[in-house]
């Protein structure tokens, strides 16, 4: 157990990420939290909960407090962080002594951005930086953001898409989408119904992604995947086959779409940067950046080598906690003054 320490925090749609200064990342858990309604108490938050989901009885709510990178539940976004950072701290009275930044995506509001940091301030916290998700994770990926020199990076999370182009500790132009992991998931579980006729859940459909979810396919893949659900029309159990080709369509029109931020952020980027991209390409940081052939499919439709982040899962985690170790520069690429 650990007090009196920076802490970075990815609040994330899907996962939440707390790196501690000098011991890494201590927190990675699902960002799901699970209540007895009728007792009105906490019954377990991370993995415990995220079990739980499409499973529950009545009288258990299992709710996911981030939907599309933002808070959509700021009661239950603020318990579920307070057991997460309950872990990694010794008192909750030493909270007053420490500094958090905590990474959100760059295309929120400046209400969303008040509302997680908000919910930081509630906690007691000394300090509270907010840091676009696309900086976070270039820092978080080892990028050199101080040069002159541009980079690129693509962090495709649970909620969200951040693609930004980066020099000179400032982000040049960026794309935000509300398109990510989950929108993927859907279109997978739209596809399972309007084709089989087959209900799937959250999870099955993520594991649906997960085994043969792809961006592009070789002709040869043969890769396949058993996916369980419920037959619309018996009401019954019923299992499917499906391959990689055909995920490959089901997926096609969220895929589009993060292909198009990334042209778009391209076609914003001033002509001298856009050479320095040509040159080193792109990082791709996130969930999605473990999606089967979407690295092949960036260089056929941009000509940029897309390269996989070593800590893609955990950069922008990392990147907050990284940003701790210089304050002052902290203090000019954070998207909000310390508080």
């Amino acid at each position: 157990m650990i007090g009196n320490v920076d802490i970075g925090i990815d609040l994330g749609t899907a996962n939440t990420l707390i790196y501690v200064k000098g011991k890494g990342i201590i927190i990675n858990e699902p960002s799901v939290i699970a209540i007895d309604k009728s007792a009105k108490k906490v019954i377990a938050v991370g993995e415990k909960a995220r079990v739980m989901l499409g499973k529950s009885p009545k009288y258990i709510k299992v709710i996911r407090p981030l939907e599309e990178g933002v808070i959509s539940n700021f009661e239950m976004a603020a318990v579920m962080l307070k057991e997460f950072l309950g872990r990694v701290m010794v008192r909750p009275g030493l909270f007053s002594r420490i500094r958090v930044v905590v990474g959100v995506p760059s295309g929120v509001t400046e209400v969303e951005k008040r509302a997680v940091e908000e919910v930081i301030r509630q906690m007691g916290a000394k300090e509270v930086y907010i840091l676009d998700e696309p900086m976070a994770a270039a820092i978080g990926c080892g990028l050199e953001i101080e040069s002159s020199t541009g980079c690129m990076i693509a962090d495709v999370g649970g909620g969200t898409s951040d693609i930004a182009i980066i020099a000179l500790e400032g982000i040049v132009t960026s794309t935000s989408l509300r398109i990510a992991g989950d929108k993927i998931d859907e279109s997978i579980a739209n596809y399972m119904r309007s084709k089989y006729e087959l209900l799937i859940g959250d999870q099955m459909a993520e594991q649906v992604k997960k085994n043969v979810g792809c961006a592009y396919v070789d002709d040869n893949d043969d890769t396949k995947f058993q996916a369980s659900g419920r037959d619309i029309i018996t009401g019954l159990p019923r299992t499917v086959t499906l391959s990689r080709k055909e995920l490959l369509g089901a997926m096609q029109e969220p895929i589009e779409q993060i292909l198009d931020g990334i042209k778009l952020t391209l076609e914003n980027a001033p002509p001298e940067i856009s050479a320095d991209i040509v040159k080193n390409g792109m990082v791709l940081a996130g969930g999605g950046a473990y999606i089967f052939g979407i690295d092949k499919l960036i260089k056929k439709e941009t000509g940029l080598d897309a390269n996989v982040a070593e800590n893609a899962l955990e950069a922008v985690a990392h990147g907050t906690g990284l940003s701790l170790e210089n304050i002052q520069r902290l203090q000019r690429y954070a998207s909000n003054k310390k508080k």
